[in-house]
């Protein structure tokens, strides 16, 4: 005959070891089918309307106007032209340091960071990811 010991965990021990593993110690006299554990999940990170920044538009005047005809007035508009542009369209507005769409989008869009990031950006496809990401920070 065999014989089984089992090992005493000291209370405390116990419910540390059962923090950490998200279990629920059952309290004297309660039953074990009786408990019902839960694992907690932490909140996804999430911005409240509240603290998101407000889209701005620009006006005729101050709006980017591409050599392909676009007009473009918010970000939003950005992005899109952004999504559907020739190689060669963005080279004329970006080549030979200049940065013409960084340069509107801070001037007039009044987004810093967003025209640092654009500054880096050597494609189309890399600026509209760029502008995608910021976007995230507006109501819109």
């Amino acid at each position: 005959m065999k014989t089984i010991t089992k090992k005493v965990v000291p209370k405390k021990i116990a419910k540390k070891e059962a923090v950490k593993k998200n279990v629920r110690i059952p309290v004297t006299g309660e039953s074990k089918k009786s408990v019902v554990t839960k694992k907690i999940i932490p909140a996804k990170k999430s911005t409240s309307v509240a603290s998101k920044k407000v889209l701005v538009v620009a006006s005729n005047y101050n709006s980017f106007w591409m050599n392909d005809g676009q007009i473009l007035n918010t970000l939003v508009t950005l992005r899109e032209a952004l999504k559907k542009m020739d190689t060669v369209v963005y080279k004329y507005h970006t080549a030979d340091g200049r940065h013409d769409f960084a340069n509107w989008v801070e001037d007039v869009l009044k987004d810093i960071d967003c025209a640092t990031a654009l500054r880096k950006n050597k494609t189309p496809k890399a600026a509209h990811a760029t502008v995608v990401k910021f976007l995230d920070a507006y109501r819109i």
